[in-house]
């Protein structure tokens, strides 16, 4: 976002508008502002990083199968005394 400073503004400004103007919560309006816009943006880069995940787990597997089984290789181990 360009400005987010300028947007949460924006927002509280509309916020307030839409509630009648009251006198003395600025801050509230500010910070109901700024919790709106990070949400949205944090949602919407989560659904772009999603998006842009692969599709295909059959590499996730692979490794997590090598890992579980040298897990197991390494859990039957005898030592020699």
């Amino acid at each position: 976002m360009p400005n987010l400073e300028e947007a949460i503004r924006e927002r509280a400004y509309h916020l307030w508008i839409a509630d009648g103007q009251p006198e003395g919560q600025a801050d509230i309006y500010w910070l109901n502002a700024q919790r709106e816009i990070l949400t949205t943006s944090v949602e919407s880069s989560g659904s772009n990083a999603a998006a842009a995940a692969p599709t295909d787990t059959r590499l996730v597997a692979t490794k997590s199968t090598k890992k579980a089984k040298v897990a197991r290789l390494g859990k039957n181990k005898t030592r020699a005394a």
